[in-house]
């Protein structure tokens, strides 16, 4: 008798609204098995579609152990545009394995008219720029990476996080825990609320953190915008859901 099929194992390596979206319609299509690996670092993640794995994998050596001994098809990197960490392990993995893999990147921030965009490199270089643009700033950089502004004793900081952020922070803090996705609205009127003068945060793309940008550019503020870390050579990018599929050959449902 012909043994039967095994089902095209996908890994997403998740954390993100995309991460999402893509392990649901793997989830939909018969003969595709997916399994998403979330870092931990969120202790109430959203729903997520097919099996499910929380923790690393020891970097990329356990990343490629992992995707052998689960007979992986295709590594999906789906993490956040500023896990450079993970994307260079994954890179690793598939080129020690042979899997294909390719990265889905949300399309980053292109300014417009009307926009007082700042680029800097690091949260360092935020930090530092900050003392010449405003005294109440909306710190939107994630509860990590808090330490970079702990210096500033100054300004007074109105931080929006997921989860309560660790310590060291600003001396002048207020935290905001929330959970997105915002409306233009609700930013403009959040700006409004608590002053701000200066925006902070990271190039993540997606509709997810538009309305902030957007609410900012009502509003005539400087924005400070923390640069994405650049891809590594040879890996493939894809902007969304539907070109992802393309790329792992598998048709629409």
């Amino acid at each position: 008798m012909p043994q039967p099929r095994r089902p095209f194992h996908v890994l997403v390596l998740g954390g993100t609204t995309e991460a999402r979206e893509l392990a649901a319609s793997l989830a939909a299509r018969p003969g595709v098995r997916v399994t998403t690996s979330l870092a931990g670092r969120v202790t109430r993640p959203g729903a997520v579609a097919g099996e499910v794995r929380v923790g690393g994998f020891g970097g990329a050596e356990g990343l490629a152990a992992w995707l052998r001994e689960h007979e992986a098809d295709a590594l999906v990197d789906a993490t956040h545009p500023f896990a450079s960490a993970i994307t260079a392990n994954a890179a690793r993995a598939a080129a020690a394995t042979g899997v294909p893999a390719v990265v889905l990147r949300r399309p980053g921030w292109r300014p417009g008219p009307g926009d007082r965009c700042h680029p800097v490199d690091s949260l360092a270089e935020a930090a530092a720029l900050l003392p010449q643009l405003g005294r109440r700033v909306f710190l939107t950089t994630g509860r990590l990476g808090l330490a970079a502004f702990a210096g500033l004793t100054e300004p007074h900081f109105l931080v929006r996080s997921v989860e309560a952020p660790d310590p060291p922070m600003p001396p002048h803090t207020d935290v905001l825990l929330a959970r997105g996705p915002f409306t233009a609205d609700g930013e403009r009127a959040l700006l409004r609320e608590h002053r701000i003068d200066v925006l902070v945060t990271k190039d993540s793309g997606g509709e997810a953190t538009a309305a902030k940008l957007v609410a900012a550019r009502d509003l005539g503020l400087p924005v400070v915008v923390v640069r994405r870390p650049p891809l590594p050579e040879s890996v493939l990018a894809a902007p969304d859901v539907p070109a992802v599929l393309a790329r792992l050959g598998l048709t629409p449902p």
